[in-house]
């Protein structure tokens, strides 16, 4: 059975309309949650979930004003996405939650504070105070 994401079509993505009714296609909803097209005959196909994205799972925390709490995750999302802050260099980052955010081995943890720390500054996000941004090994 082939199984497709749920915003994939099988025949838009190889640019034609399928149309061998002996292809089963499966479209799995979020969290995997069938979709109502299903059609049947065709061999499985392997699909990749994983519930660890990148290497390093580490912790970002901010200090304003003396007082030190997680990176609230919006803050994380809109820092590394790489359209704001045009930095390649942060590509391999996914937030995950409050002050958690997973990464390659080809971040470099004391340049990603930096660069976090002196972007949520120049946008204010310590209304007026100075952002200062640490970030650490998950259990280090």
């Amino acid at each position: 059975m082939l199984t497709l994401g749920p915003h994939q079509n099988y025949g838009a993505s190889f640019g034609k309309k399928e149309s061998n009714s002996n292809q089963s296609i499966k479209r799995l909803g979020h969290a995997g949650e069938e979709c109502k097209d299903e059609r049947r005959n065709a061999a499985p196909l392997p699909m990749y979930t994983s519930a660890q994205m990148y290497a390093r799972k580490l912790r970002a925390e901010m200090i304003v004003a003396g007082e030190r709490k997680p990176v609230p995750l919006e803050w994380l999302d809109g820092f590394c996405m790489r359209n704001f802050t045009r930095a390649g260099e942060f590509d391999d980052t996914l937030p995950t939650g409050e002050g958690r955010l997973e990464a390659g081995l080809r971040v470099d943890p004391a340049r990603l504070a930096v660069a976090m720390s002196e972007e949520f500054t120049k946008r204010g996000k310590g209304d007026g105070a100075t952002v200062a941004v640490e970030i650490s090994e998950e259990g280090g």
